[in-house]
């Protein structure tokens, strides 16, 4: 429902670095019909990238980049445990060179979800499974994504889940710890408003209109629980895929700044239900 974290990514063989700033908060409103909701979402990313390799353009205005994004999501009950969920949001991603926020800064989101969940207190091996599409124009594709995950508590100190985005195994040895060990992504994507001349090893050049870190993250987590619902996390581990790039206007890669793999840390309270 909330969450307020922070990441850290030094970049291997260079030093290059990455950190990051999220914060956001869903606030759900109950309607007439028994199991409804309406939930509207607001979402803060600041994300700095600090350059300090040699590289074919001017990085004074790369440094740093910022997300403003809103949402809203309505679901319902099904029968036989299922529920329906779907999602509309829009956000405003950008480097902010300019005073102003421009079409190229927005970017549309739209989800559809279909979940099945089995995990009252009365059942002995709570499940859930979740199925989905999820469309961004942010990915640059025509079409939606497939989205699925499968969670299970299989013993009473001990779950799984196994899917898209995140896949982990995760142990309970009380009310207040938990452990887990998990592969999931990350990234981020962002306009650049006055775009960036790229010069290439042939002399020419290339003109960079966007920015893209695509994250494959494998890694070991540690939770401790204030409460039922508010808990402190810290998770760390190493990427198993690393990349930043420039991108121009139909998202074609013109430039690599990284790709090497690396560890990451990243920690935050978050609230949950």
């Amino acid at each position: 429902m909330a969450r307020i974290e922070y990441t850290y990514i030094p970049q291997s063989d260079s030093d290059n670095s990455v950190s990051r700033f999220r914060a956001f908060v869903n606030v759900p409103f109950r309607l007439n019909w028994e199991g409804s909701y309406l939930v509207a979402g607001f979402e803060y990313r600041n994300l700095d990238l600090d350059f300090e390799d040699a590289v074919p353009f001017d990085t004074q205005n790369l440094d740093r980049f910022q997300l403003f994004r809103t949402s809203l999501s309505y679901t319902f009950k099904m029968k036989n445990d299922w529920r329906f969920a779907a999602k509309v949001g829009a956000e405003v991603n950008s480097n902010f060179e300019s005073d102003k926020i421009t079409d190229r800064d927005i970017n549309f989101t739209g989800a559809a979800f279909m979940i099945r969940d089995r995990s009252g207190d009365t059942i002995a091996k709570p499940s859930r499974l979740i199925l989905g599409l999820n469309y961004s124009t942010t990915a640059g594709r025509p079409f939606p994504i497939p989205i699925v995950n499968y969670y299970q508590k299989f013993h009473p100190n001990w779950s799984y889940s196994v899917g898209s985005p995140k896949t982990n195994l995760k142990y309970l040895p009380g009310d207040k710890h938990a452990l887990q060990g998990f592969i999931t992504l990350d990234g981020f994507f962002s306009n650049i408003q006055n775009n960036l001349t790229v010069t290439n090893s042939d002399g020419s050049s290339d003109t960079a209109e966007n920015i893209s870190m695509t994250l494959v993250l494998g890694g070991i987590g540690y939770e401790y629980y204030f409460t039922k619902h508010l808990l402190f996390y810290a998770y760390g581990g190493y990427t198993l895929f690393n990349e930043i790039r420039l991108r121009d206007g139909k998202r074609n890669s013109l430039y690599k700044i990284n790709e090497a793999n690396t560890y990451y840390l990243r920690s935050g309270i978050k609230f949950k239900l």
